[in-house]
């Protein structure tokens, strides 16, 4: 952590050395001794400094500058470091304004110039102030800084980024918190500048897109090749479980995501039922230690980058990502899971990201604390996040079309539900209608036994329900069946145009698409099982027969 800093301005050179030399001796294992003979660049590093998360411990400023006077500058100086303790140094004749600016100012201290020998005129005043401020100081927080409104989809978006690719960031709402309010006013931000991202470094980007984010963040934008021996397309459980085993056994591997690693499980608050993990983790967690396990052994990482097509050009794979660039692989797999499927119900597309929200429990939950929230969905998803919810909201209701969650829920998280107290299942229940104003405030909701609607106060409701597998954008005559899953292996003979779409003198590989040399695993997958466990062990198992088809080629 950063040291907390001794700033002093004077405009005599000679003065300012002094001061800095005697603070240095004396102070430079505890406090960053910073200084400026300029006004303004003391106002600019002072900004930059607040941006960046940095504390000022105290002020020392000279009376009497051309530029500004010091009691005026620690007038500034106080909008953006309140609480750093304020030293005046004056001359004999300034003894006048000094002890104004006692009240003008809350000035701590005023020190004569000269101040020789400064272990009796310098070091028990500042010794002193110092041990003060250390006793209330608070270290803020360092890392990323979002500010913006809380019902702003693009801030949701941003902050969903962030959160799925496991990188702290502390977000301040330029409404309601005075730490947004703050940064707002110091750098002049306007509501049209909203959401803004502050990085480590202090810089501040306004309305960014996640490219930008991703590219300060030091995510990979670009590949650092042309041609891979397997691609693999989706970061959710299935792939990353691919680009482990890919890269360990020697593939040069590239995996490539369109938002964050770990799929929908990434998303989860607690995975109880995966083998060797007795007392449960976090889907963050479980994607955390995957990525760290694929990096070591050499997977490239490409994101947050879409894929748009795939081309066939001779016994190579063309990708071609969403910025219209290329890249070539000798195999591919299909790793990229499911979304949730979209609720056509009145009202919900307006306040999507404004109130509702498709998954993301983890991202919003904070934002929840002491309202009542709704969790759409009878799945596991839906359970855990129900779970993780009740940490923070007064009121949690799983709205589920049947009588229980019997049928479509293990059984370890409806024990859970059962025995907290502030989760109420509402079976035979539908959302009619989301209503509010510029956010979601009110659900109509109808009892599906008696048709009885009634309207419900909601300040979130976080969607489970379905899965739709992303592959509107597989081409090349690939076999996927009614609901758009890929078809694998022995499966796609059922297919009356199969015939004439598969080329190779071979059946194909239990999980190759009939395109030969591009394979399909995870939730993607007709007839896969929609378990973490089931994803990784196809993730794995793809590699297998991609390094079968690499021997024939």
């Amino acid at each position: 952590m950063a040291l907390p800093i001794i700033f002093s301005i004077d405009d005599d050179a000679q003065v300012l050395r002094a001061i800095t030399r005697d603070l240095k001796s004396h102070y430079r294992e505890k406090y960053r001794i910073l200084s400026t003979t300029s006004v303004a660049e003391a106002m600019e590093s002072l900004l930059e400094l607040q941006n960046r998360g940095d504390e000022v411990a105290m002020f020392i400023s000279d009376q009497r500058m051309p530029e500004m006077q010091g009691v005026d500058f620690l007038q500034k100086a106080m909008k953006l470091f309140p609480f750093a303790k304020r030293v005046l140094l004056t001359a004999y004749s300034d003894t006048e304004a000094a002890i104004k600016a006692i009240n003008d100012v809350q000035l701590d201290y005023y020190l004569m110039k000269p101040w020789d020998p400064p272990e009796e005129k310098l070091y028990p005043a500042v010794d002193e102030l110092l041990q003060d401020w250390q006793a209330n100081y608070r270290p803020e927080f360092k890392g990323i800084k979002v500010i913006g409104y809380q019902f702003s989809p693009k801030a949701h978006e941003i902050k969903d980024f962030l959160a799925g690719n496991l990188v702290p960031y502390l977000w301040l709402d330029a409404g309601t918190s005075d730490g947004g309010r703050k940064i707002a006013e110091t750098n002049n931000l306007c509501p049209v500048d909203f959401p803004a991202v502050i990085f480590d470094d202090g810089s501040l980007l306004k309305t960014p897109s996640l490219i930008d984010i991703a590219e300060r963040i030091g995510l990979n934008a670009k590949t650092k090749q042309q041609i891979y021996d397997v691609i693999i397309i989706g970061a959710g459980p299935a792939g990353l479980a691919a680009s482990v085993y890919g890269a360990s056994e020697g593939l040069s591997t590239l995996l490539i995501e369109r938002k964050a690693p770990g799929g929908q499980a990434g998303t989860s608050s607690r995975i109880e039922n995966y083998l060797g993990f007795p007392t449960g983790l976090s889907g963050a967690e479980l994607t955390r230690r995957a990525i760290t396990q694929a990096t070591r052994f050499g997977t490239e990482f490409l994101l947050p980058q879409f894929v748009k097509e795939i081309k066939l050009k001779d016994k190579y794979k063309t990708i071609i990502l969403g910025d219209g660039s290329e890249i070539n692989a000798k195999a591919v797999v299909i790793t990229t899971g499911v979304d949730y499927r979209k609720l056509d119900t009145k009202g919900v597309e307006d306040f999507t990201g404004k109130g509702i929200y498709y998954g993301a429990a983890s991202t919003e939950a904070s934002s929840c604390g002491n309202k009542d929230v709704y969790v759409l969905g009878g799945g596991n998803s839906a359970g855990q996040a129900a779970m993780y919810l009740s940490k923070f909201a007064r009121n949690v209701f799983i709205l589920i079309r049947k009588n229980d969650l019997t049928s479509s829920m293990s059984s370890y998280l409806i024990d859970q539900i059962a025995g907290t107290e502030n989760i109420s299942v509402l079976g035979c229940t539908e959302i009619v209608e989301a209503q509010g104003s510029d956010h979601l405030e009110n659900l109509k909701l109808v009892d599906l036994n008696t048709s009885e609607e009634r309207v419900a106060p909601a300040d979130a409701l976080f969607i489970f329900i379905g899965a739709k597998p992303y592959t509107d954008w597989v081409g090349l005559e690939i076999i996927k069946n009614n609901k758009g899953f890929i078809e694998t292996g022995r499966e796609m003979k059922n297919y009356d145009n199969f015939k004439q779409i598969w080329k190779a003198d071979r059946d194909p590989y239990l999980l190759e698409t009939s395109s030969p040399g591009i394979f399909a695993a995870g939730d993607v997958r007709a007839g896969a099982m929609n378990r973490v466990t089931s994803a990784v062990g196809e993730g794995s198992m793809s590699i297998s027969f991609v390094h079968q088809y690499l021997n024939e080629v």
